[in-house]
């Protein structure tokens, strides 16, 4: 693992690969390669960068070379290396004024593999888990609601990529926190909930995208419609709860289009803008148990 930063008070604006790089008087250079127990660059690692009152001052990330390079002000900092698979890095630094603080190689180690739940039937603990979504209300603020009523069962297959996973989400439960917001949502005019009273997922595939990454692909049945999706999902590995039980945990996130499943109740405002986006933004905090015998 790296250790000491080196190349400070270097002048940034001398030849190397600074050269040509306009850094103000008040400001210096930071720079780092971030690589992979065999020397491979790490690819879109997020580097982040906050100073010493815990403020962020800037976030990127790696190009395909593993390099990243910025112009921050002149002070003391705290910099994160985090990527998907590997333990987090972090380290302190100092910037000074029109010079280059080089981080050099920071090598990340694989993080350990978390381990998965055992084969069997689990449900969904719905008092630990939420489904939310968030829309654009007439192109400017969002708009946050949740499902409040839902079920669902997981199928632990002995490989983990032939799991299967079925939820039940109860249309009228749709809560955004104001009633005659509520009501419309339950009407014809979007949901419908006195025809179409349930939501439904049911999965195909798991697939592995790498450390705690899982793309989770199936069928969508919504206002009587059905679509592929697929959940982004991060696995959060297990753990036990107040009474010993043991739970595991994961986070989730879709992109659905209002059009794509007839829902196309639409009010156009002053200059065309819509009273509510076409794109939908789905989360879940799913919380999973051994089904109860």
């Amino acid at each position: 693992m790296f250790g000491l930063f080196g190349k400070r008070g270097a002048g940034a604006s001398r030849g190397g690969p600074l050269a040509g790089i306009a850094v103000p008087s008040s400001a210096g250079v930071l720079s780092c390669r971030v690589l992979d127990p065999v020397d491979e660059p790490v690819r879109q690692a997020e580097v982040t960068v906050t100073d010493t009152a815990g403020r962020r001052v800037l976030t990127g990330e790696t190009d395909p070379y593993g390099s990243v390079l910025a112009t921050v002000p002149a002070g003391e900092y705290r910099v994160a290396v985090t990527a998907e698979g590997y333990t987090p890095y972090h380290a302190n630094t100092l910037v000074e004024e029109s010079g280059h603080a080089g981080l050099g190689d920071v090598r990340l180690q694989v993080a350990p593999q978390q381990t998965l739940p055992e084969p069997g039937d689990w449900e969904i603990d719905p008092l630990h888990s939420q489904i939310g979504f968030t829309a654009r209300h007439i192109g400017l603020a969002r708009i946050h609601g949740r499902f409040n009523s839902f079920a669902g069962a997981v199928r632990i297959a002995e490989r983990m990529e032939q799991s299967a996973m079925h939820v039940v989400i109860d249309a009228a439960s749709i809560d955004t926190g104001v009633q005659m917001r509520d009501d419309h949502l339950r009407s014809g005019d979007f949901l419908d909930v006195g025809a179409y009273p349930t939501m439904e997922f049911y999965s195909d595939r798991f697939v592995h995208k790498g450390g705690s990454r899982w793309a989770v692909t199936g069928a969508l049945t919504l206002h009587g419609v059905s679509r592929t999706v697929t959940l982004d999902t991060q696995y959060l590995g297990l753990g036990n709860g107040l009474q010993g039980e043991t739970r595991g945990a994961c986070r989730a996130t879709t992109e659905l289009h209002r059009e794509d499943f007839t829902l196309t109740w639409q009010t156009l405002l002053a200059r065309g803008i819509a009273a509510v986006g076409s794109s939908i933004t789905i989360d879940l905090d799913i919380q999973i148990v051994p089904k109860s015998s």
